[in-house]
């Protein structure tokens, strides 16, 4: 048995694949049961559903959730709760605003603050009224011939040492906190996106916190007394030593423990859907899952 409990669609900002797409490629790397984890979105669970029944595949509800803990950048994912509730077409409707509101500040910071060309009407073009993300920006001045030559760009081209996945690798070095073109958002604190999974039956449980909690591990502690209930111990990004350090204290604390890739497809090129360089034990996932 093979499951994956952290996949985006293009209903998140950064996705590439549709809903019917992502159960399509599960059934074809026979993944039995997977969870769609959009980014401050419910809108695809009702069809993951749906086609996931067609494709005898079940479909856990899930959300990753953008928040805020003592001002660190949080992802907090969310299963099995109630996706119908209204709190969620807020939350998502919240963060939207925001994000319209200043994607033109990110283009301008990148351009003021870089020699790169950056073309704002093909990045419009290929928004196509969605949210500007930094991997949409950085894609526009990666294909950008005329960047070719300027050394900041040459890490994100074939061979270079961010070339591994270039888009989000040019975001993580850019756009994300802390760094020279990130423009902040009024995310939700963790407590209140705890507070919202649980309040509608659902788990919460904190997104590949080797990634999430830049190199400040032990933050964990901090995180499970604000009342995460899980951690995704399984990701694409933990090394083999910081798998063995989170599953010793989801043990330690009797967290429930998770595995998901965080698949989005273009923008994160070398993690395949479904897909764990570990053994991993699906079984005990799945029956606290269902517990």
């Amino acid at each position: 048995m093979k499951i994956d409990l952290h996949i985006h669609s293009n209903y998140s900002d950064d996705g590439e694949f549709t809903v019917k797409e992502i159960l399509e490629l599960s059934k074809k790397n026979h993944i039995e049961i997977i969870s769609l984890t959009d980014h401050n979105s419910v809108r695809g669970i009702e069809e993951a559903i749906t086609y996931g029944k067609e494709n005898h595949i079940e479909v856990i509800p899930g959300i990753e959730i953008d928040c805020i803990y003592n001002g660190l950048n949080l992802h907090l994912l969310g299963y099995g709760f109630d996706f119908t509730h209204e709190d969620y077409k807020i939350l998502e409707e919240n963060v939207y605003q925001q994000e319209m509101k200043f994607a033109y500040e990110k283009i301008e910071k990148i351009s003021n603050h870089t020699d790169l060309i950056v073309d704002k009407d093909k990045i419009l073009k290929q928004a196509n009224g969605r949210i500007i993300t930094g991997e949409l920006i950085a894609e526009v001045i990666i294909n950008n011939p005329e960047n070719h030559k300027k050394s900041i760009l040459l890490p994100y081209l074939e061979g270079g040492s961010r070339s591994d996945m270039p888009n989000v690798n040019f975001y993580w070095d850019f756009f994300s906190q802390g760094k020279i073109a990130y423009i902040p958002i009024e995310y939700i604190s963790l407590k209140e996106a705890i507070d919202l999974i649980e309040g509608t039956g659902g788990i919460p449980v904190i997104a590949h916190p080797g990634n999430n909690l830049r190199n400040k591990e032990n933050l964990i502690y901090k995180l499970i007394h604000e009342g995460i209930k899980g951690m995704e111990v399984y990701s694409s990004y933990h090394s083999d030593e910081q798998i063995d350090y989170f599953l010793s204290v989801a043990k330690e604390k009797g967290l429930f423990i998770t595995c998901g890739t965080d698949f989005h497809g273009k923008n994160k090129p070398n993690i395949q859907l479904g897909y764990f360089k570990q053994s991993i034990d699906f079984q005990e996932i799945i029956r606290k899952l269902k517990g």
